[in-house]
């Protein structure tokens, strides 16, 4: 039962998970600030990779820039001044006109308020009546020629909303807009959910002559950035329509605003859903604001100087053009940041939004889909990221792990944000990110102990991709073990106890380390794990922990390199004064259980079985027959064509009833084997069908040629076998009763 609790990375990965979709789900569709500062600045981001956007093109913005201030003087303009720019914009058949600015007070330029002045100056010229009378006139009333010539163009004066009490509202000073404001449905204005402002601050009753009128609040956001705009403002429940809305209201002739809400009433408050002008739908969020689609870096679009049209210049670039009038002089400071630039022109602001609602393309910030999106990436993504760092390499996790950010911020690009769609998925990559540090730490701190403890206590004795292997599946090196079929391989140095009387322990020392270090070395190279150092002894074995379809092949490689090494050792050893070396090798194949064996608190990664005793017992049988490899049939069953082997005897060795044909490999490949090697393999076949007298003869041979223990051991055996032959139910094996 505790086991399911242990600690481990896939389910430290998997709770992480559970918690981080939780977490969201407390806070979803109310975003924390610090989560949407982040989110900005990744939209900020894709603004630069998607670079500026082509305009309608149906938008000019006649700029009192710095030149036009050089030009014509310094601000505020006399407003016959602006009527005169007024007047010629509209001759040029502009479609509408904007305001980006407010008249709140007279025009203190005007010829009628100069009168009072120079009354004091000259007052025989100027009494009283004379100055009434003279102040009747309008042509001395620069505001109300401002508002005349408003009143015959399609304009829209701009004004603003402040939204602290201040004292000072005055019931007198209302905005007037002409539009005709309906709702879908039909809903009281009270209960849909706008910014509510205290009071507005408008133009002056002289100059308010337009055919409508709409407020220039922007406001920017915790970072002092403007990304949205609202496109309506409630003030004393009477909702009232932006200078933007406007501006595309009465330059497409249309006479009406709808504004779309959801029909669920929550909290006494109902949400809109958008708005929409002559047909074409404005998304907007749930209080009326528009998400506003930069097209690039301040004048993106059309600016014409102001003096310019003074001047009579450029007026044919205004025809059936919405055209804005503002400032992007650095001296008025009507600046704002946007996601393009930290200084921004603020009427560019308004032309933007314009631009949007006449492209019907603004940025739809889709809170749906941004909540559907991070469960599926925080779940599937953090699962995904979870297996990856649980089951893989640290490289492939990450890999694994940049190749989810990418994913998710390259995916946010392509699919929605190029598609006008704006998701904030900074939570997501949060969550992912928590993720991979705290399984990566928790693979470091423990699981990558016990990998780094596994890959230490077998580095000595496996080949590196065997090791790979045990660190990748630690559970695999179970205490009971599994049943394989392998090869095990016991080497052993003759006469070992007179080798060591010949050396002091230091002598002894280093030529011990120097061979089982050589011997070793060729065991990993082929593939092979290095069981145990038992004194002189090596125990070795093929299959295990990594499965090996050579096994037997390898294992015989091996030994065959271990012979040739050797004879390269005896004359290094020889020129230095040390013992000849001579060693011992037997193979067996078959079926082995290999594991972890020993008490719980101590093992050891072994092999045991029967198969593993009689590789023991070859390794022994090596003195009598005066080789030095020999292998059991199984293992020469196992090489098949590989290996050129000659039969030894068959034996029946110690703690054995069964006998086992024995071989003594000799090269590899597929050859022919010499003449040697088919006479006693002759010798070999007479012996075990009675033929003594024949095999004797060819043994002479053999002998007379290349003496040898093997030969002289056959040619005793059937010399006596002839004096005295075996009972008929001798079967030519030979019984030793002793290791």
């Amino acid at each position: 039962m505790l086991s399911v609790f242990r600690p481990s990375p896939f389910k430290i990965g998997c709770l992480l998970v559970l918690l981080a979709a939780l977490f969201y789900l407390s806070f979803a569709g109310n975003k924390p600030k610090l989560l949407a500062a982040f989110d900005n600045r990744l939209i900020d981001a894709m603004f630069s990779w998607r670079g500026p956007l082509d305009d309608t093109g149906r938008i000019v913005i006649v700029d009192i820039d710095d030149r036009s201030l050089q030009d014509l003087g310094q601000w505020p303009w006399p407003r016959n001044l602006l009527a005169g720019l007024a007047a010629k914009i509209n001759a040029g058949g502009a479609n509408s006109l904007g305001f980006d600015m407010v008249f709140p007070e007279k025009d203190r330029t005007s010829p009628r308020e100069q009168l009072k002045e120079f009354a004091v100056l000259f007052p025989e010229f100027f009494t009283e009546d004379k100055i009434r009378e003279i102040q009747k006139r309008p042509e001395l009333n620069n505001d109300l020629i401002l508002g005349d010539i408003l009143a015959q163009t399609p304009s829209v004066l701009g004004y603003a909303f402040r939204f602290t009490d201040d004292g000072m509202k005055d019931s007198s000073q209302q905005p007037f807009p002409s539009a005709i404001i309906k709702t879908e449905p039909v809903t009281p204005f009270k209960n849909i959910n706008f910014m509510k402002s205290c009071r507005a601050i408008v133009s002056i009753e002289d100059v308010a002559m337009a055919d409508s009128e709409g407020f220039f609040n922007v406001f920017p956001d915790y970072s002092g950035t403007v990304r949205q705009a609202p496109l309506f403002i409630s003030q004393d429940d009477i909702p009232y329509p932006s200078l933007a809305l406007e501006v595309v209201r009465v330059g497409l002739r249309e006479k009406e605003l709808v504004i779309h809400v959801d029909s669920r009433i929550e909290q006494g408050r109902q949400d809109v859903i958008g708005v929409s002008v002559a047909g074409r739908p404005i998304p907007t969020d749930d209080q009326g604001q528009i998400t506003i689609n930069f097209r690039g870096p301040s004048h993106t679009f059309t600016y014409i100087s102001a003096v310019d049209i003074i001047n009579n210049e450029k007026i044919s670039l205004l025809k059936d053009k919405f055209v804005m009038i503002g400032t992007s002089a650095k001296a008025l400071a009507d600046l704002r940041a946007t996601p393009f630039a930290a200084v921004f022109p603020g009427i560019e602001i308004q032309a933007t939004i314009v631009d949007n609602i006449l492209a019907e393309d603004p940025l739809v910030h889709d809170t749906y889909s941004e909540i559907g999106m991070t469960f599926t990436l925080v779940i599937v993504g953090g699962l995904f990221l979870t297996i990856l760092l649980a089951f893989s390499t640290p490289l492939a996790g990450g890999l694994g792990g940049i190749l989810l950010i990418l994913t998710i911020i390259t995916g946010n690009y392509y699919f929605f944000f190029l598609h006008n769609k704006v998701l904030g998925l900074t939570y997501p990559l949060v969550s992912n990110f928590v993720i991979f540090l705290v399984v990566t730490l928790f693979n470091y701190f423990f699981e990558g102990r016990k990998k780094r403890f596994l890959h230490n206590a077998f580095a000595h004795y496996v080949p590196p991709a065997v090791v790979d292997k045990i660190v990748q599946s630690p559970s695999d090196l179970a205490l009971t073990g599994e049943v394989k079929i392998m090869t095990v391989f016991f080497s052993d140095i003759r006469d070992f106890t007179s080798i060591s009387e010949q050396l002091d322990p230091d002598q002894l020392s280093t030529l011990m380390n120097e061979y089982l270090t050589i011997m070793s070395d060729i065991v990993l190279a082929n593939n092979g794990t290095v069981d145990k150092f038992i004194g002189d002894a090596i125990m070795a074995m093929w299959g295990a922990p990594l499965n090996d379809e050579e096994h037997a092949a390898n294992a015989v490689r091996a030994s065959l390199r271990m012979m040739a090494i050797l004879k390269e050792l005896q004359l290094s050893w020889k020129k230095r004064n040390l013992p000849m070396v001579d060693i011992g090798i037997g193979l067996n194949s078959g079926e082995m259980r290999v594991g972890n064996f020993g008490s719980t608190q101590r093992f050891d990664y072994t092999v045991i079985g029967d198969n593993v005793n009689l590789a023991s017992r070859l390794e022994g049988l090596n003195k009598t027959y005066g080789t030095n490899v020999l292998i059991s049939a199984a293992t020469r069953q196992e090489l098949g064509e590989k290996f050129i082997c000659r039969p030894i005897d068959i034996v029946r060795v110690k703690g054995k009833e069964k006998p086992v044909k024995i071989y003594e490999p000799l090269v590899e490949g597929r050859g022919e084997a010499s003449v040697e090697n088919d006479l006693f393999e002759q010798a070999f076949h007479h012996y075990q069908a009675r033929r003594f007298v024949e095999a004797k003869t060819i043994l002479i041979r053999l002998q007379r040629e290349n003496p040898s223990r093997l030969y002289d051991l056959y040619l005793q055996r059937v010399t006596g076998l002839i004096a005295d032959p075996p009972p008929p139910d001798w079967d030519g094996v030979c019984t030793f009763k002793t290791k």
